[in-house]
């Protein structure tokens, strides 16, 4: 068994190497940028948030104010809506890169306003920016490699091998009490800064240890690679400079060849449309509504809408060929003819996270990215249920308008004290909510 004098006898050894207490100042260097740039830019986007938040409700004031009927102050209000960083977001930024994070919607078709924001998103970065969840999954096995590839390669060369496990009162011992005091700084190098972070951002235990337990899981997997690299039969009489290289190898493979790869066979397995075709399907089915009879639209609104059905009375000759719940009608079916398309781009989304899933299962960084993208709420499920959010406060507006348009109540400033607000949630809450139901 492992005694305390081994422990201290191999840390004296691997302390007294200038090398590895130089690998462990870059380490914690690497791992405190990343998070100081994960936390200025979270930072960032909670105070554009508070910025926006605060002129949105000033200038929906003013229009509210400024206007004397439903449908001028439905066309002119902007509502903003967004997804607020999480607590533990500046440590895995995600998603948030790829996905809109937050819109400001109008009671027009819906469609075009997600979508045309989608359409100037960047490609799905293969390794990831520089965040502390690439820093872990990227580049720390590369470290790990450097600090064990020749952990029993550098004694054959130097014919101490045999002499050491002869010597000492148990061979393992040795090689275990080595791997210890070499991991136990690297794992502290990398999440002491992490943790000051978390605390400093008001993140809550249980996600702090998720985070934790998380990078030590991936620094356990990386090491019984190397290890087991090192421990080979068929590479025993390698020198430490080839075993390096096939392990550097196993790296290039696992952590770029096989996500580029992954990528690579997703997009061409699943088909996904494109956000400006949704575009254009909901802005020619408004456009178009304007040439066609009135009674063509009615006919398509009341199929999803028949409580409406004797609220529709509209005289052209008498409205100036126009009418507010009518525009608002063609509104909604444009959204209505563009709902299969989004459907299914994000149903096709979510696929292709489905099959990333998988993948990541044959390449450690991959899933372990994955899996800190989960641990802050940053991932693919926490972005679509935001965009479906979205969703769900534009149908509250649109009922909230819709019951004064069509029933035709004078307008009233107190009724305005209704409006709906649009509060974000997080995906977990709304699991919870929707399990209970």
């Amino acid at each position: 068994m492992m005694r305390f004098n081994d422990i201290k006898r191999e840390a004296g050894f691997v302390f007294g190497h200038r090398q590895f207490k130089l690998t462990m100042l870059v380490v914690l260097l690497l791992s405190s940028i990343s998070l100081w740039a994960g936390f200025a830019e979270m930072q960032e986007q909670q105070a554009t948030i508070e910025r926006l938040l605060e002129k949105d409700q000033v200038e929906r004031d003013a229009v509210i104010n400024h206007q004397s009927n439903y449908g001028m102050v439905a066309y002119y209000s902007f509502h903003l809506t967004y997804a607020p960083p999480t607590s533990l977001a500046f440590a895995a930024v995600g998603e948030r890169d790829v996905f809109p994070w937050k819109h400001r919607i109008r009671m027009l078709a819906l469609e075009g306003q997600i979508y045309e924001s989608d359409t100037d998103n960047p490609e799905l970065a293969f390794l990831g920016r520089f965040d502390f969840a690439f820093v872990t999954s990227v580049l720390l096995p590369l470290f790990i490699i450097l600090l064990l590839y020749d952990l029993k390669a550098k004694e054959r060369e130097a014919r101490r091998f045999d002499l050491l496990n002869v010597t000492a009162r148990n061979s393992h011992a040795i090689w275990t009490s080595r791997v210890i005091v070499t991991l136990v700084p690297l794992a502290l190098a990398v999440l002491l800064p992490f943790v000051a972070f978390a605390v400093l951002n008001g993140a809550e235990l249980v996600g702090i240890v998720k985070v934790c337990a998380i990078v030590i899981a991936n620094i356990a997997m990386w090491s019984v690679i190397v290890l087991a690299i090192g421990a080979a039969k068929r590479f025993s009489q390698f020198s430490a400079t080839h075993l390096a290289s096939i392990m550097l190898g196993v790296w290039l493979m696992t952590t770029v060849v096989v996500p580029v790869t992954g990528h690579t066979i997703i997009n061409a397995l699943v088909d996904t449309p494109e956000g400006g075709d949704i575009v254009l399907i909901q802005r020619e089915a408004v456009n178009g509504a304007w040439d066609k009879p009135v009674e063509e639209t009615w006919s398509a609104f009341l199929k999803s809408h028949p409580q409406w059905t004797h609220y529709t009375e509209f005289d052209p000759k008498r409205d100036s060929s126009f009418n507010w719940k009518w525009y608002y009608a063609f509104q909604q079916v444009g959204d209505e003819k563009a709902s299969e398309l989004s459907q299914s781009y994000q149903a096709s989304t979510l696929k292709k996270d489905e099959i990333a899933s998988y993948i990541a299962w044959v390449s450690p960084s991959l899933l372990t990215q994955r899996l800190l993208s989960s641990a802050a709420d940053t991932d693919v499920q926490a972005m679509v249920h935001y965009e479906n959010s979205v969703r769900h406060f534009h149908a509250s507006l649109r009922d909230f308008y819709y019951n004064r348009m069509f029933k035709a109540p004078a307008f009233s400033l107190e009724s305005f004290e209704q409006l709906p607000q649009f509060t974000p949630q997080k995906l977990k809450d709304s699991q919870e909510n929707t399990d209970e139901n």
